[in-house]
């Protein structure tokens, strides 16, 4: 029997715990296995869709012996997209996942515990996510053009006609957007569609290969006039993005009264009920006062640094990309802000960050990529800083990086929790506060 044979028979695994990832774990033929869709206690049968040297990959076909904390996935197309991965769980039960999975990466990295676990910061599980790329492809076989993610452990682009989790806005509106780009003449020749969303405006970027006829033109044009979705076409790069018409509305989010506008391109937070309340969590766990100089790090369009601005005497940020610092200054002086500055630095240069001045500030943000802020953390001096928040997005850079404020800066971790960013996915969104 040849291999690919083998890997498509079917294969009976009884399910253990859940990895961090969200995906159930057992072992067949002492050999551990991921199942994706299965839960601890449960006896799936599944197919194999990757084979390592030390564990194997799959996904669940069928259940036997349901777990109790199952509920039936909301979406129609949940079995074949792979936007999410976690609809067969329940809500609060996700939660819990990420919770316990935060606290034993920094077990495990940082050997601490935090003097205090924050609730959980959640929002509603549905319709929530206000960025988004999707796949676009020509697929005769299918009927045409198909619209969406990416199809579970398959490069193909799954055939959805809505999606739960994206904004009613453009999650209802995947068939509308495949008869569109049916229509064009260059309709194999569009891979994606960047979706971009704030308080009252929907766009859409439009990559394509190839120049648009003048007839496509218009039939962009009087979709954009008739749906009221605003179209920015993409012929190369990212700097290359540029809006169909004069009457491509711009984009814009409110965080109380302040208004933060953005290019589609720009990057934002794609859970704006969850951004709201993280933004009100972490100024009220820095205490802010009158007198406080505060630093955000990795500030991009000024989404913390404006709010903190109310309750302070001072607050700089600092970015590395020069498109963000400037949207951070316009978006200061269309509120008013006086009293926040901005400035471009790649905070990954261990020779910039000498010039950072930290002794100036007695509060710090942190609000990193997926990589973290360990250079930051070695080479810079905190001794000014009696408060630290940091924001993060990958906890195992920030349990690590939580070692070094620890051990090399001596501070305490008081409190840690996570945000459901992006419920329904594995993906961990946390706050750790640290102080002297």
């Amino acid at each position: 029997m040849s291999r690919n044979r083998r890997r498509r028979e079917p294969i009976e695994v009884a399910i253990d715990n859940l990895s961090h990832e969200g995906r159930g774990v057992g072992r067949v033929n002492g050999k551990t296995v991921f199942v994706a869709g299965a839960l601890p206690g449960e006896q799936v049968v599944a197919r194999k869709v990757r084979g390592r040297k030390s564990f194997d990959e799959a996904l669940a076909l069928e259940i036997e012996n349901p777990n109790p904390q199952r509920v039936n996935p909301r979406c129609a197309h949940y079995a074949i997209c792979g936007g999410c991965s976690l609809q067969h769980l329940g809500s609060e039960q996700q939660i819990q996942h990420k919770q316990s999975v935060l606290l034993e990466l920094f077990e495990h990295h940082a050997e601490i515990a935090p003097e205090e676990i924050l609730a959980p910061i959640a929002a509603t599980p549905w319709g929530y996510r206000r960025r988004a790329r999707l796949g676009v492809k020509f697929v005769e076989k299918k009927g045409g053009v198909l619209v969406g993610f990416r199809e579970k452990a398959s490069p193909y682009i799954a055939d959805i006609e809505r999606c739960e989790v994206l904004d009613p806005r453009i999650g209802e509106q995947l068939m509308t957007l495949r008869s569109l780009i049916a229509r064009l003449s260059i309709n194999t020749k569009i891979p994606q569609l960047e979706v971009a969303i704030g308080d009252d405006t929907t766009a859409i970027i439009v990559r394509h290969l190839q120049p648009f006829t003048d007839q496509d033109l218009e039939i962009l044009t009087e979709f954009q006039n008739q749906s009221q979705i605003s179209l920015y076409l993409q012929p190369e790069g990212e700097s290359s993005v540029h809006p169909l018409n004069s009457q491509t509305r711009t984009l814009s989010y409110h965080v109380g009264e302040l208004e933060f506008k953005f290019s589609p391109s720009n990057f934002v937070q794609v859970n704006h009920a969850i951004n709201c309340q993280m933004i009100d969590t972490v100024i009220d766990h820095l205490q802010l006062q009158v007198n406080d100089t505060v630093l955000d790090l990795f500030c991009g369009l000024g989404n913390f640094t404006l709010p903190i601005s109310k309750s302070v005497k001072h607050v700089h940020g600092i970015e590395g990309d020069e498109a963000l610092v400037q949207l951070a200054g316009d978006n200061a002086r269309h509120n008013a802000v006086g009293n926040a500055t901005f400035e471009k630095m790649d905070l990954s240069d261990e020779d910039l960050l000498n010039n950072i001045e930290l002794t100036n500030y007695n509060k710090l943000l942190l609000d990193p990529p997926r990589s973290g802020a360990e250079q930051l953390l070695l080479s810079g001096n905190l001794d000014t800083v009696d408060l630290l928040a940091y924001v993060s997005c990958n906890p195992v850079t920030l349990a690590r990086d939580a070692k070094h404020l620890l051990k090399k800066h001596q501070f305490k971790l008081t409190k840690l929790g996570v945000m459901d960013m992006f419920p329904h996915t594995a993906h961990v969104e946390s706050l750790a506060i640290f102080a002297r």
